[in-house]
């Protein structure tokens, strides 16, 4: 399959399925997609889980925030630096409070305490589209594909997608990483052999 599979085209024909879902069907399906993650083994075993602040078209994380806190969980979410193009995790207490959106309406929080990469347990990664095994598709910025190369990041790495964004095949570089786990409103998927089996 061609690199270029067309990605720009592709990126185009997720965001337009995102774009027609309802707030509706997105909330439900949000919902549906945070149970299967808090059930699962992964993040239940995790001390330290790193989230996502949601864009609106994407899997709303604020349950599984929720969920986190009352399991007496730390919850850390990127700060970007737009100039060095890296996340620095940072603990939160609050989805709202001393929050900012920066770059293309991305939401994160102000300040926060920074959290070391290998104490990361558990990450949650957007992405435009996912492949039946466990590669995804972000949205051109390479953000999550530098942090999880990370040596020091030794974690479960989970996208968390509708099930409307899974794709049968995506261009494949030798430098992409696949995912640990893919979960969706529909359930979960395993890849790799660090996933703790249920």
């Amino acid at each position: 399959m061609p690199e270029t599979l067309n990605k720009s085209l592709l990126r185009r024909q997720l965001r337009e399925k995102l774009a027609a879902m309802s707030d509706e069907v997105r909330h439900h399906k949000s919902v549906q997609a945070c149970s299967f993650v808090a059930s699962s083994a992964e993040f239940a075993a995790a001390r330290v889980v790193m989230l996502y602040l949601s864009a609106p078209n994407e899997v709303d994380t604020s349950p599984l925030a929720l969920k986190a806190w009352q399991a007496g969980k730390t919850v850390v979410v990127p700060k970007v630096s737009w100039n060095q193009r890296r996340m620095l995790p940072v603990e939160i207490n609050s989805l709202n409070d001393h929050m900012t959106t920066s770059g293309p309406g991305v939401r994160e929080p102000i300040e926060g305490k920074p959290v070391p990469v290998d104490f990361i347990d558990f990450v949650v990664v957007p992405g435009l589209g996912f492949s039946e095994k466990g590669y995804r598709i972000g949205r051109g910025m390479g953000f999550y594909d530098r942090f999880l190369a990370q040596p020091e990041f030794i974690g479960t790495s989970c996208g968390l997608a509708f099930d409307e964004q899974i794709v049968p095949e995506l261009p494949v570089l030798d430098h992409d990483i696949p995912l640990s786990m893919l979960v969706t409103d529909r359930g979960i998927r395993r890849f790799a052999n660090n996933c703790i089996e249920k």
